[in-house]
């Protein structure tokens, strides 16, 4: 049971964090769930993998919450959606469905040098200078695709850098986040799919395990997750998140150490 209320509190952290700020899924996450799976005592050679695949099943639900909230606030472009989500769900089913051939050491430290990337980003808060329009779709494919792909390794729904990339191209911050998270739903469904597939024939995992998912852990993530990510939807509407945002980062430059400390 305390295990339970883990996975639940670490939900909803997280689910406040991916509704306020857009982002916070899977790179806060994997590494507080490799860290519990590692505790129990759970495959050690494969919690990584267990805490990714995880990971990426909660974000489906997670931002199904708060784009539920930011759609509300008429803050979502689902134009722009639909043009950047074929070229991300090929990079996310790609990267994921391959994760699994992945030592687990090594897919730790490329996950971790990843969001050292993506949390030195956010706590410098610098916001791209608006300096054009979004580009066609070739150009939008190509682009979903090399996020899609990083996506799908760190998983996460592709918004740390899905939404810089909006704000560049002139997208409003308000509507960069709500869009950015209502791409990290097809993401979560294609990437959840390859982490089940690359885990299906993988001896000695967990017997509730659909794969690289272990579903005990998201159920509890889920409803934590579905319970906070609307509030944080309304912060980010209400507030400015500044000092948060670098907090958020702060705590993410120590989550990737500890996985690099434990892993390497």
């Amino acid at each position: 049971m305390i295990w339970i209320a883990g996975y639940a509190l670490a939900g909803a952290l997280v689910g406040f964090l991916a509704g306020m700020l857009g982002i916070g899924g899977g790179m806060t996450l994997v590494p507080i769930l490799a860290a519990l799976f590692l505790a129990q005592g759970m495959t050690p050679e494969h919690n990584v993998h267990l805490a990714l695949g995880t990971c990426m099943a909660s974000i489906m639900f997670t931002s199904g919450s708060s784009v539920r909230e930011h759609h509300r606030h008429g803050a979502v472009d689902w134009s722009i959606v639909k043009r950047m989500t074929p070229g991300m769900v090929a990079g996310t089913l790609a990267s994921s469905a391959g994760a699994g051939f992945l030592q687990q050491r090594t897919l730790a430290i490329a996950f971790a040098f990843i969001v050292y990337a993506g949390a030195t980003q956010i706590l410098l808060g610098r916001r791209p200078t608006a300096a054009r329009t979004l580009p066609g779709p070739p150009a939008l494919f190509g682009v979903g695709l090399v996020i899609g792909a990083i996506s799908g390794l760190v998983s996460a729904g592709g918004s740390f850098l899905s939404m810089p990339f909006l704000m560049f191209c002139g997208v409003p911050v308000r509507t960069a986040i709500a869009t950015a998270g209502a791409i990290g739903i097809p993401i979560g469904m294609v990437g959840t799919l390859g982490y089940v597939a690359s885990g299906w024939s993988v001896a000695g995992l967990p017997p509730a395990s659909l794969g690289f998912v272990y579903l005990p852990a998201l159920l509890s993530l889920v409803a934590a997750s579905m319970i906070t990510a609307p509030y944080g939807a309304r912060a980010a509407h209400k507030m400015p998140v500044d000092t948060l945002r670098r907090l958020f980062a702060c705590s993410l430059f120590l989550l990737a150490t500890k996985m690099i400390v434990t892993y390497w």
